[in-house]
C-alpha cells in the first residue's frame, strides 16, 4: 500500500480526466520529470550500498531485497505512464523507462555480485572456524566445518530463496574467479590435516604393530580403553571419504588369514600397560606348509576371532545411520574372510564317521558365530549368506566327505597284503552248508577283506533320519563302487603274486564269495545294482581261481611229458619218479589250500587236478604196444603208489572216490595182474566193470599188449565187444 500511495498520487497530478489521456503536455512532462528523478535517486542509493558492502566496508544491514522491491515498483510505475499518457509524453517516458531498464540490469549485476561477494565471504569465515576448532582441537566441529566448505567449493549449499539471482550462477561466477583455485587447495590442505591429523590420533589410540622373523612373526593389537576420546577419534575418521584400506589389509593378512590357516598361539589381556589398553597378541610360525595335521581345530579359529572382535569392539562405533566401523571394515575382508573360514576351516571339520558326526556341534557353533559377525555389524545377515549355507548344506558335505573317506579307506585295504588270513565261518562244515544255502563255508579269507567287510558295515550303519523324504542318500552308491574297486583295482595291484602264489588267488576267490555272501545278505538295504554286483563278484573270483588251477593243471601235464619207458621190457626207473613228482606238487599245493578253501571247493578241484594226472597216466599206459609180464608188475606197482598216496590228499580219504579216473586207475592196477581169462570175465561181454570205465577197443588193444599171440587170446579178443 506504501508503494501504490506515491504512483496514485503523481498519476492524479499528471492526467485529469479531460478524454484526451492526458491534461496537458506541461503536466505530462512533469510528471515523467518526478519519475526520471525518482529513479536516479534510486540508482545513487544502490551505489552507495555496493560501495558500503564491496568498497568502504562499512557496518550497512540494508538488504539487497529492498531494492529490487523498488526497482519492481518503479518499473510498474513507468509501464503504466505509458499506457496513459498521450503522444506529447512519449519521448519523455521513453526516455525515462530505458534508463529504468538499464537502471534493472545494473541492479541484477549488482546483486550477482552480492552474492558472489557473499559466498567468498561464508567461505572465508569458515576457514576462520577452522582454525578456532582446532586450536580447540574439537575434531568432530573441525569435520563438519570442513564438509561444509567442501560444500560450498563443490557441492549444492542451501540458497536464500532469492528469485533474481540463482545459485548456479553464483557458482559458475564464483568458479571463474581468480580466488577460486587459491580456496580449493586452502580446502585441501585444511582436509588432508585434518585427515593425517585424525590417523594419527587414531594409530595412537588403535595400535597395530607386526614383527616378522626369519621362521615365524608376532602381531600386537592395542586398543585404548577411553571410549570417549576413542569413539570421538573414529566418528571423525570413519567418513564417506575416508578410504581404511590399510587398517583392513593388515588385520586381513596379519589377523584373519592366519587365525584361519595356521596354529596360532594367542594372548589377550583386558589391562595391557596399567589398564590402559585392550592387548591382543598372535604369534604364528610363517613357513608355508599343506599338511592338514597342523590345520587349527574350528573352535580354537572360531574363539580367537572372538578375541580378535572383542579386542576391537572399542573402535566399533556408529558413523551413520546405516554404517558401523565393523561393516566399514567387513565391506573390504568380508568376502575373503568367509571364503576361507568355510573353504579352509569349516568344511575340513565336517565328520567323516558316524562317531565323530553323532558327538559334532559343528552347526550350532557356525550358528552362533554367525550371530556374532551379524551383531558385530561385520557381515549382513540378508546378503553374506555364506555360514547359513554352509549350515544348510552341512548333511551333504558330511555324506560327501564320509564317502570320499570311505573310498579312501577302501583303497588302503586293497594295497594291503592278501597273505594275512584269517578263519570265517569256522563251524560251518561242508555238510552243513549244504543243507542250508545260506551259510557261508568255512575257510580262510584275507584280513584285509574282513576289514572291508566291517567298513561297509559301518557305511551302512550311518544315520539318515536328517535326509529329507525326497533327498537321495549321498551313500547309497557308495557299497557298490567300494566292491566294484575291489574288483577292478586288486588284479591290478596284486598282479604279479595273483599269478604266482597259489595262495593269492584262493584267497582273492574267497574274499569274493565272501563279499558276494554279504551282499546277498544286506539285499534289504538298498545297495544299488545288487544282482549284477553279486554276479561281478562271482564271476570274479572264480575267474582269477580258475587262472591258478588251471595253470596248476598245466603244471602237472608238463611232468608228465617227460614220462617215457626205457625200453619195451622193463619201466624203469624214470616214470616212478614223474609220478611222484606230480603226487609231490600235489601234496605241495595241498599244504597251501587245505586250510584255505572251502571244504567242497577244495575237493572238487583236486578231484579236477587228479583226474588230469590220472588221466595223463592211463592215456600213457594205452599207447604201450607191447608190455611184458615184468612191466606189467611194475606198472601194477606204479599205479599203486597213486592209489595209496591221492587219497591221503583229501580231509576224507574216500573223497578221491569223486575223481572221475579213480576208478578206470583202479581197473588197471587189476588188469595188470589179471590173466586173460579174468580180463573177459571182468568185461563178462560187455556187462562187467570194467564197462564202466573202459571202451571194448581200449580192452582189447591192453590184451595185445599183455599177452602173446595165441589161439586163447584171439578168442578172447573176440569176447570184447
Amino acid at each position: 500500500m506504501e508503494e501504490v500511495a506515491p504512483r496514485l498520487k503523481v498519476l492524479e497530478e499528471a492526467f485529469q480526466g479531460n478524454g484526451n489521456g492526458c491534461a496537458s503536455v506541461e503536466a505530462t512532462q512533469s510528471a515523467v520529470s518526478q519519475v526520471l528523478t525518482r529513479v536516479n535517486r534510486f540508482q545513487v542509493r544502490v551505489r552507495k550500498h555496493i560501495d558500503d558492502n564491496y568498497t568502504e566496508f562499512m557496518p550497512n544491514h540494508t538488504s539487497p531485497d529492498i531494492f529490487l522491491e523498488e526497482s519492481a515498483s518503479l518499473d510498474r510505475e513507468i509501464h503504466d505512464l505509458l499506457e496513459t499518457v498521450g503522444a506529447e509524453g512519449l519521448s519523455a517516458l521513453d526516455e525515462a523507462n530505458a534508463k529504468l531498464a538499464d537502471s534493472g540490469r545494473q541492479l541484477r549485476e549488482i546483486l550477482l555480485g552480492l552474492r558472489v561477494s557473499e559466498h567468498v565471504l561464508k567461505i572465508d569465515e569458515l576457514f576462520q572456524c577452522v582454525e578456532e576448532a582446532k586450536a580447540m582441537k574439537d575434531h568432530l566441529v573441525i569435520l563438519d566445518l570442513v564438509g561444509r566448505l567442501r560444500a560450498f567449493i563443490y557441492g549444492d549449499d542451501a540458497g536464500d530463496g532469492d528469485s533474481l539471482v540463482t545459485l548456479p550462477d553464483v557458482r559458475r561466477v564464483f568458479q571463474a574467479l581468480e580466488c577460486y583455485e587459491t580456496i580449493r587447495v586452502k580446502y585441501h590442505v585444511q582436509a588432508h590435516l585434518l585427515q593425517q591429523s585424525l590417523q594419527e590420533r587414531f594409530d595412537r589410540l588403535v595400535q597395530l604393530q607386526c614383527k616378522s622373523f626369519p621362521k615365524s612373526r608376532c602381531v600386537t593389537l592395542q586398543v585404548s580403553r577411553d571410549q570417549a576420546q576413542l569413539q570421538d577419534i573414529v566418528q571423525a575418521l570413519f567418513q564417506k571419504h575416508y578410504n581404511p584400506v590399510r587398517l583392513c589389509e593388515f588385520l586381513l593378512e596379519n589377523c584373519i588369514e592366519p587365525l584361519i590357516l595356521r596354529p596360532v598361539m594367542v594372548e589377550y589381556s583386558e589391562d595391557a600397560d596399567g589398564g590402559a589398553y585392550v592387548r591382543l597378541s598372535l604369534s604364528y610360525a610363517t613357513k608355508e606348509t599343506s599338511s592338514a595335521q597342523l590345520r587349527p581345530n574350528y573352535k580354537q579359529v572360531l574363539e580367537h576371532f572372538r578375541l580378535l572382535l572383542q579386542t576391537l569392539s572399542g573402535i566399533n562405533s556408529s558413523v551413520s545411520s546405516e554404517q558401523h566401523v565393523f561393516s566399514i571394515i567387513g565391506d573390504h575382508v568380508k568376502d575373503k574372510m568367509l571364503q576361507l573360514l568355510v573353504d579352509e576351516c569349516l568344511i575340513p571339520a565336517v565328520p567323516e564317521t558316524m562317531e565323530e558326526y553323532q558327538s559334532s556341534t559343528l552347526c550350532e557353533d557356525v550358528a552362533q558365530f554367525e550371530q556374532l559377525l551379524v551383531d558385530s555389524f561385520l557381515i549382513n545377515a540378508d546378503h553374506d549368506r555364506a555360514l547359513v549355507q554352509f549350515v544348510e548344506q552341512y548333511e551333504t558335505y558330511y555324506r560327501n566327505r564320509l564317502s570320499r573317506r570311505v573310498l579312501e579307506m577302501a583303497r588302503e585295504i586293497i594295497q594291503r597284503d592278501l597273505q594275512d588270513m584269517v578263519l570265517v565261518a569256522p563251524n560251518n562244515l561242508s555238510t552243513e552248508v549244504a543243507n542250508d544255502p545260506f551259510l557261508f563255508p568255512r575257510c580262510m579269507i584275507s584280513k584285509s577283506a574282513q576289514d572291508f567287510v566291517k567298513l561297509m558295515d559301518r557305511v551302512l550303519r550311518q544315520p539318515t533320519e536328517k535326509l529329507g523324504d525326497e533327498e537321495a542318500d549321498p551313500l547309497a552308491g557308495v557299497i557298490a563302487l567300494m566292491l566294484n574297486t575291489y574288483i577292478d583295482e586288486i588284479p591290478k595291484v596284486h598282479r604279479k603274486l595273483l599269478e604266482s602264489i597259489p595262495q593269492q588267488a584262493v584267497l582273492f576267490h574267497n574274499n569274493c564269495m565272501y563279499f558276494s555272501h554279504w551282499v546277498a545278505q544286506h539285499a534289504n538295504k538298498g545297495i544299488e545294482s545288487l544282482a549284477a554286483l553279486t554276479k561281478a563278484l562271482q564271476a570274479t573270483g572264480q575267474q582269477h581261481f580258475r587262472v591258478q588251477v588251471n595253470y596248476q593243471a598245466r603244471i602237472l601235464t608238463e611232468i608228465m611229458d617227460g614220462f617215457e619207458f626205457e625200453s619195451p621190457h622193463t619201466l624203469g626207473s624214470g616214470p616212478l619218479k614223474l609220478v611222484r613228482q606230480c603226487l609231490r606238487q600235489l601234496e605241495l599245493l595241498k599244504n597251501v589250500w587245505a586250510n584255505v578253501l572251502p571244504g567242497n571247493v577244495y575237493n572238487a578241484t583236486f578231484c579236477e587236478l587228479i583226474n588230469t594226472f590220472v588221466a595223463e597216466l592211463i592215456r600213457r599206459v594205452l599207447t604201450l604196444r607191447d608190455i611184458s609180464a615184468t612191466m606189467a608188475c611194475e606198472l601194477s606197482d606204479l599205479i599203486d603208489v597213486v592209489l595209496q598216496r591221492a587219497p591221503t590228499l583229501f580231509p576224507e580219504p574216500n573223497e578221491v572216490a569223486q575223481v572221475l579216473s579213480w576208478l578206470r586207475l583202479q581197473q588197471l592196477k587189476a588188469m595188470m595182474n589179471a590173466s586173460l581169462k579174468e580180463i573177459t570175465e571182468l568185461w563178462c561181454d560187455g556187462a562187467g566193470p570194467l564197462t564202466a570205465s573202459y571202451k571194448s577197443e581200449e580192452i582189447r588193444h591192453l590184451i595185445r599188449a599183455l599177452f602173446q599171440d595165441t589161439d586163447r587170446r584171439a578168442k578172447a579178443i573176440t569176447q570184447i565187444v
